[in-house]
């Protein structure tokens, strides 16, 4: 392994073992079933192909060998967990196994949750239940989550909350989940101040991932990269200085003669073209000019009163990144995590969990499943420790692969196509067009 690359990039190499004989984080899709039709969801796109199922009880028993090992179970996937029949019980088998202190939780879209159901994941040692709340108002919370609506999930909470009353020994954590929009950014300040009002004492902001062309547009987040966005900063206030515009390049870098100011502005851009090498940073001068930032700022501004209100009401908020970070960080691998769908396929992460189609800045991307094995076969430890499985960690924590996102290249065809077979590096791990390791993406974890 590269120790000094880890080092550079924040973290201990000490800390990191892909040989670890057994997970220390498993995320088990319990059901892909789901009672609502949400526009952002996967299961919404015009050509999705995921089959509808519940994990099996036979299925779930097979991955006790890890659960003495445990620090964290969390039961979701693609679908809504409260359909599932035997969800209380898992969740009982699961806290007998397991570590006292670790814990067991899942998201949902409330939809279900009466006062009985309530007390019976309490009773069943249920320790976090993430609540979908993406919006306040009435009208975009049900544009959103097709089915649903506010009072659904304001009905959730107090019987939570009641249920929590009448459990007083119980320890359970309530949340929200707000999948940042367009359609729903200033609404994100009043939604964590509305979810602190109703018992909820953590919040997970994440930015949308678009399985559809027509939901791409809707994306918060910047198309260029955290360095790329500093470098061009930097260069254009320094320029600004000696009273040159940077955005005129175009008008001007295809002379063939050049006057002083000209010259001036063109040697600008490529001493910030220079610096950008020397960093290993990709600038996309097109997407860079037409960046919005009075736009961004408006982003900024509206993150910094969301956290002033989650520290008003003592609200644990994780809130993403506005553009890819540089320096990836798979916490999925670094946590020693597995995935396990329905069906009992073993993967590695929520990016390869399914088959679908993805839109990084706007650009088509094909993904399929990786699985390393299924339960019907081995339990999950045997899975776990198989050599390609191990390999596989290894390879993701050397960090070696490229950063498509990163790439004046943009998306070719070593990583585009679903049939992936090895990148530009020769890297056989399909990694490099994954935007969950900048800081983009949350979830509950």
């Amino acid at each position: 392994m590269d120790n000094s690359k880890l080092k550079k990039d924040g973290r201990e190499p000490d800390v990191l073992n892909p040989e670890l004989p057994y997970p220390t984080k498993l995320f088990v899709e319990v059901t892909t079933r789901c009672n609502l039709k949400c526009s952002m969801c996967v299961k919404q796109t015009p050509d999705g192909s995921i089959p509808e199922g519940n994990l099996s009880p036979e299925l779930f028993r097979r991955l006790e060998p890890a659960f003495s090992h445990l620090e964290t179970m969390v039961l979701n996937g693609i679908g809504e967990p409260l359909l599932h029949p035997q969800l209380d019980d898992f969740i009982r088998r699961a806290k007998e196994l397991m570590p006292e202190n670790a814990w067991v939780g899942f998201q949902s879209n409330g939809m279900l949750l009466t006062e009985d159901r309530a007390l019976s994941l309490i009773d069943s040692g249920l320790d976090r239940i993430c609540l979908s709340v993406d919006s306040v108002s009435s009208e975009t919370f049900s544009k959103i989550r097709e089915g649903g609506e506010v009072h659904d999930i304001e009905r959730a909470f107090t019987v939570l909350s009641r249920a929590r009353e009448r459990r007083s020994h119980n320890k359970l954590k309530v949340g929200i989940e707000f999948v940042l929009m367009k359609d729903n950014l200033f609404d994100l300040p009043r939604t964590i101040r509305w979810a602190a009002g109703h018992g909820a004492s953590f919040a997970i902001v994440t930015q949308l991932l678009p399985y559809d062309k027509s939901i791409a547009r809707k994306a918060v987040y910047d198309t260029n990269t955290f360095e790329a966005i500093s470098i061009f900063k930097r260069w254009k206030d320094l320029a600004e200085k000696e009273g040159v515009d940077i955005f005129e390049y175009y008008d001007v870098f295809m002379k063939f003669f050049k006057n002083s100011y000209e010259e001036k502005l063109c040697d600008f851009i490529e001493k910030m073209k220079a610096e950008a090498r020397s960093n290993d940073t990709t600038l996309h001068l097109e997407r860079l000019f037409s960046r919005d930032e009075e736009w961004f700022r408006t982003v900024e501004e509206v993150f910094e009163e969301t956290r002033a209100v989650a520290g008003e009401f003592n609200i644990d908020i994780v809130l993403p990144e506005l553009a890819p970070k540089n320096n990836r960080k798979c916490e999925f691998v670094e946590s020693m995590s597995a995935f396990v769908s329905w069906d009992g396929n073993i993967h590695p992460c929520y990016f390869l969990w399914h088959r679908y189609v993805c839109y990084i800045g706007g650009l088509e991307k094909f993904v399929k499943p990786w699985s390393f094995g299924n339960l019907k076969e081995n339990d999950i430890l045997e899975i776990w420790n198989r050599d390609e499985f191990r390999d596989f960690r290894k390879r993701v924590l050397h960090y070696e692969f490229p950063f498509c996102f990163d790439c004046s290249f943009a998306l070719c065809d070593y990583a585009q196509m679903e049939d992936f077979i090895q990148d530009c590096y020769t890297i056989k791990v399909p990694c490099g067009a994954c935007l969950w390791c900048t800081g983009l993406f949350h979830c509950l974890q």
